[in-house]
């Protein structure tokens, strides 16, 4: 999954870029102010057998955007939080589990995108993301076992998507996004993240 979210954002600026240079250039630059909400899941990409699971994502997204021409190319820092874990086993023993709740996640980083009409915009992005999560580890299915920790993970996003105006400033946005995190108090989870993201926007 990892191959293809950076195929799928390579993709579509690829496909904007195959665009016929005729098409009017849109005002996408300045300051924009989002409301995000969308699909989450969670898959532990250890050794161990794992569940991925899925939730719901919300939160709030502020950015601001150039334009030269037909490219536009800005910044955005995003704030959100889900309803979302995912359990894994047999990762350090035999009969173990391991489990992780989402909770707040910070992003920050840049996109690049392609007006390939007035009204529309395709874009791939990337940055870093800071989640914290709330881990539950028990080597046996005693609860009395049950070792329960916080931590905030370090990792990356990749995505790719389409802004459409609906008003000379306001827009909706579709989004695919994939974020990697290699480990949690110095065990390596190999977790990964996949998000599917409507957003709601205005610009000012």
């Amino acid at each position: 999954m990892r191959k293809l979210a950076f195929a799928t954002a390579a993709a579509a600026f690829g496909l904007a870029l195959a665009t016929p240079a005729l098409a009017q250039n849109g005002d996408f630059g300045g300051g924009r102010l989002e409301a995000l909400a969308g699909y989450d899941n969670l898959q532990d990409g250890g050794d161990g057998e794992s569940e991925g699971r899925e939730g719901f994502t919300y939160g709030a997204l502020l950015g601001y955007d150039f334009q030269r021409g037909n490219i536009v190319y800005g910044i955005e820092g995003e704030v959100t939080d889900a309803t979302t874990k995912s359990r894994s086993y047999n990762e350090l023993a035999a009969g173990d589990r391991f489990s992780l709740e989402a909770g707040r996640d910070l992003y920050v980083g840049g996109r690049l995108g392609y007006v390939i009409s007035p009204a529309a915009m395709v874009y791939a992005k990337g940055g870093y993301t800071n989640a914290r999560v709330e881990s539950r580890y028990q080597a046996t299915t005693g609860a009395e076992n049950e070792l329960v920790d916080k931590a905030d993970l370090d990792g990356f996003r990749v995505g790719a998507g389409l802004e459409f105006k609906i008003t000379p400033t306001a827009f909706v946005k579709g989004e695919y996004r994939y974020s990697h995190y290699g480990d949690v108090d110095g065990y390596d989870i190999d977790l990964d993240r996949h998000q599917l993201m409507a957003g709601l926007g205005i610009r000012f």
